[in-house]
């Protein structure tokens, strides 16, 4: 018997809320939720919107702020010009981002998926309001839909679709925006369609996903696509800070009856919770794969506790250890091991980033060759050189001697670095034989751009003694 009640408690384990026995999908209507943590989400959610809106606006000497052009192989963030040149960078950032989202798994859940996540924001903050605001509250919308064509429901649907759809036209552009720069987005947007059919046809690709996901698969990106959600079965342990039902304080539930005393715990079993969520589960049965930790049941639940004249915090952020034990521990061998991982990996990246220049570039005498007899009196030296080019911009270099007088001669034609690119090529330095004093003479070389010096390389002169050198 026991046996049984058991694994009856745990069936909802085995399939999704979202989803019938029969494989059909259940359409969720949760309720508008209220109280402080949703009134700290609206906070958060406006302040991260107006930066993903304003960023692509800001520019720093001409260049995008911030440029994720996947497809030409250009980055800035913060500024800073990165490219394929700086692959190594980005594996390290890469690394810290999937260490730090491991940290915080641990220590606090799914916090960023309730907080910070763009499907939370825009699904709960952005579109579910203006459904709110068109269609009524979660009772009204359900009748709505169960209520055949009239003009009214034809009204509220059709307008509530364009909304979205617009809504999601410019979501589409702004994240366009991060790829390709403002700058080519307004070309797009300006010139005539013939001109630019494939970004025109990209962005309304980007349009309808947007739409797609905001109007019809909604919750299901959270519990159906999004690979974090999974993840998190074997990252939680259980000192990690979720969103959690306090089931020795609550359990057993039960309605309470007025003039009658009995021996229930605190949860009025009155199922607030369940209507609020926005992926439709109940909080109570423990930390599920559905469960985004958007707080709404904790605002619904707090709501109730105040009405029935009892604590706060049935449904709270803590761990299945302390609600146990009453004590919270937030540092574990794990979250303490992630720490300092991801402590390393932040300083070697920010070391890489302080020392990092826009200019790479070495020059090494030609292997095999040692000099050359030149006219008038003169020896000279083979040089390879080779300049990476960091940034978006088309330069000239020049090389210039600096501790001793000479010639340099580039083979070739002049040297123009590319953006992004890799410039090679060889050059000869020509001396006096009177200037060589030892078979091995220091030198330094000078690359300059735009009467900028990018570096100045040391390197050897090989060459013969002259008498006249060696006298003097």
């Amino acid at each position: 018997m026991e046996n049984t009640e058991v694994k009856d408690n745990e069936e909802f384990r085995d399939k999704l809320a979202t989803v019938t026995d029969e494989g059909k999908r259940i359409w969720i209507y949760p309720k508008k939720p209220k109280g402080k943590f949703y009134n700290a989400r609206n906070i958060v959610s406006i302040i991260l919107l107006a930066i993903l809106v304003i960023t692509p606006f800001i520019k720093v000497n001409g260049r995008p702020f911030m440029l994720f052009n996947f497809l030409e192989r250009k980055f800035i963030v913060f500024g800073i010009s990165f490219g394929p040149h700086d692959f190594f960078l980005f594996v390290i950032a890469m690394i810290a981002v999937v260490v730090s989202i491991f940290l915080f798994t641990v220590v606090y859940g799914r916090i960023f998926c309730g907080w910070v996540c763009p499907q939370t924001i825009f699904m709960e903050m952005v579109f579910r309001k203006i459904e709110y605001w068109i269609e009524g509250n979660s009772s009204q919308q359900r009748r709505l839909d169960r209520a055949p064509w009239t003009s009214e429901k034809i009204i509220k649907k059709t307008s509530k679709h364009i909304i979205f759809y617009s809504l999601s036209f410019f979501i589409a552009n702004i994240f366009l925006s991060y790829i390709i720069g403002m700058d080519q987005l307004l070309e797009i947007i300006s010139d005539p369609p013939a001109e630019h059919l494939a970004g025109l046809t990209s962005i309304l690709i980007f349009s309808g996903v947007f739409y797609f996901i905001f109007a019809k698969f909604r919750e299901q990106v959270c519990t159906m696509v999004c690979p974090y959600g999974r993840l998190q079965g074997v990252m939680l342990d259980r000192d990690s800070i979720v969103i959690a039902y306090d089931h020795l304080r609550g359990e057993p539930r039960g309605k309470i009856k007025k003039g009658q005393e009995n021996d229930l715990g605190d949860c009025v079993d009155c199922n607030q919770c369940v209507e609020v969520c926005p992926t439709g589960i109940d909080i109570r049965n423990g930390t599920q794969l559905e469960c985004v930790n958007c707080t709404a049941c904790i605002d619904a639940c707090d709501t109730i506790m105040t009405k029935v004249n009892r604590p706060k915090g049935l449904i709270r952020y803590a761990s299945k250890n302390e609600i146990e034990t009453k004590v919270r521990k937030l540092f574990t061998p794990r979250s303490i091991g992630y720490t300092a991982v991801l402590f390393l990996l932040l300083s070697l990246l920010t070391g890489l980033l302080i020392t990092r220049s826009d200019f790479e570039l070495s020059i090494l005498r030609t292997p095999g060759i040692i000099f050359q007899e030149q006219p008038n009196n003169k020896i000279s030296n083979l040089y390879d050189l080779k300049i990476i080019n960091k940034t978006f911009e088309t330069l000239p270099a020049k090389l210039e001697l600096q501790n001793i007088e000479g010639e340099i001669k580039i083979i070739g034609s002049d040297l123009i670095i590319e953006p992004q690119g890799v410039e090679e090529a060889k050059f000869l330095v020509i001396l006096d034989k009177d200037q060589i004093k030892v078979m091995n003479t220091q030198i330094e070389i000078a690359v300059t751009t735009e009467d900028n010096i990018i570096d100045v390389i040391k390197t050897s002169f090989l060459g013969k003694v002259s008498k006249r050198g060696s006298e003097k």
